[in-house]
């Protein structure tokens, strides 16, 4: 299928290496899994150069390759994945295939435009900060955003470690859920949850078209459990939560690519040289700071959602904003949204957002997060429900 939409870095055919559960499907990932004899990019030309051919495949794609799945391209990724907007200076953006004037978001751009267009059945990325989350509500599909560390990422380009996750993305829940059985450990888990939560101060923070848009869907998310209550989820404030998550990612992030940036001079886009730039004045007694205070809200929210609650959060504040906005402006809404997947992020919890609406004719998503360990759980539950609540 002609790649119309600029989703797509290399055309990168892998067979595959077994029969099993994805036996008949194609996937596609993010330039940022090793894949034998390919050299990734990370979105950077510098990068580019400076690296040599993988001498192996990511853990995950073998994985994927074992179990019958035909890898099809490598997808465009934002520089070294640190933006959630998807417009690469070097590149230029996907396009969006539900709102081809919007960004596709980032920095998985690639792997949820992809999907979206059809060019894959299903597609890998990576979700530090909402990587996975942002792309997959502005392009209309589901993602995932596994517990954190559940998922190998032996093979993959790290950007802050503590909060690195590989995630996926399809375009049903099915799908979706037949990804999670390869890459996610066996579990033995009832099914469903009996409590549903509704975060207030997060659907606080989203606009009122897309509210609107979502509230059927949220309507019927409260019927679909035991019981159903309103919560709030951040006790100090969710914008505490988002200076907590930018520091430790930040600090993070230079001490992993500091040193190359210093020694190759890589040419950023401007933002994201701001925020390289930023990320260089952090100190370690910073990070130490946030990372006790962040203990505090692993355990908060562990206690919160236990084995048996899902939390209901908007996965975005609303539908992607528009291609090219100036530098401030999309900065706020970055700033926005990271107040709503810093609760995931912090807390190590996995996230499913799921295309529930369409707010001024552009998707919108909204996010189930359980408890630590609960993957398949939710997986399998969202699986069975998203038919019911969309019929």
């Amino acid at each position: 299928m002609k790649d119309q939409w600029n989703a797509v870095v290399n055309q990168v055919t892998v067979e595959p290496t077994g029969q099993g559960t994805l036996g008949g499907l194609s996937f596609m990932v993010k330039d940022v899994f090793a894949v034998r004899d390919y050299t990734n990019g990370a979105g950077n030309p510098r990068w580019l150069e400076t690296h040599g051919p993988a001498a192996e495949h990511a853990e995950v794609v073998s994985l994927l390759l074992q179990q019958g799945a035909r890898l099809t391209g490598m997808t465009h990724t934002d520089e070294l994945m640190f933006s959630l907007n998807g417009e690469n200076v070097h590149y230029g953006p996907p396009v969006n295939p539900k709102a081809p004037d919007r960004i596709p978001g980032g920095s998985s751009n690639g792997s949820a435009v992809a999907v979206a267009a059809g060019l894959a059945d299903f597609a890998l990325g990576t979700d530090t900060g909402g990587s996975v989350r942002v792309p997959s509500s502005y392009c209309g599909v589901y993602g995932m955003r596994p517990t954190h560390g559940i998922v190998s990422e032996k093979g993959v380009i790290p950007l802050a470690r503590s909060f690195d996750t590989v995630g996926w993305m399809a375009r049903d829940p099915e799908t979706l859920r037949r990804v999670g059985e390869v890459l996610l450990p066996e579990s033995v888990s009832a099914s469903g949850f009996s409590r549903v939560l509704i975060g207030e101060d997060a659907w606080e923070l989203a606009d009122a078209e897309s509210k609107e848009a979502l509230a059927s869907y949220l309507e019927l998310l409260r019927g679909s459990a035991a019981s159903h209550e309103a919560v709030r989820i951040a006790p100090q404030g969710l914008p505490e939560w988002m200076t907590m998550f930018r520091t430790i990612q930040g600090y993070e992030i230079w001490q992993e690519h500091g040193a190359w940036i210093e020694r190759e001079r890589p040419i950023f886009g401007p933002d994201i040289a701001g925020r390289f730039s930023w990320a260089s004045t952090l100190e370690r007694a910073d990070q130490e700071k946030e990372a006790e205070r962040r203990l505090e809200v692993r355990k908060h929210m562990a206690g919160l959602l236990g084995t048996d609650s899902v939390l209901v959060i908007p996965t975005t504040t609303g539908a992607a904003p528009k291609l090219g906005l100036s530098g401030p402006l999309i900065e706020e809404r970055r700033v926005q949204t990271m107040r709503l997947t810093c609760i995931a992020g912090l807390s190590g919890l996995p996230q499913l957002t799921i295309p529930a609406a369409v707010a001024g004719g552009c998707p919108v998503g909204i996010s189930l997060i359980a408890g630590p360990g609960q993957d398949r759980r939710l997986l399998e539950w969202a699986a069975s429900l998203v038919p019911a609540v969309k019929g």
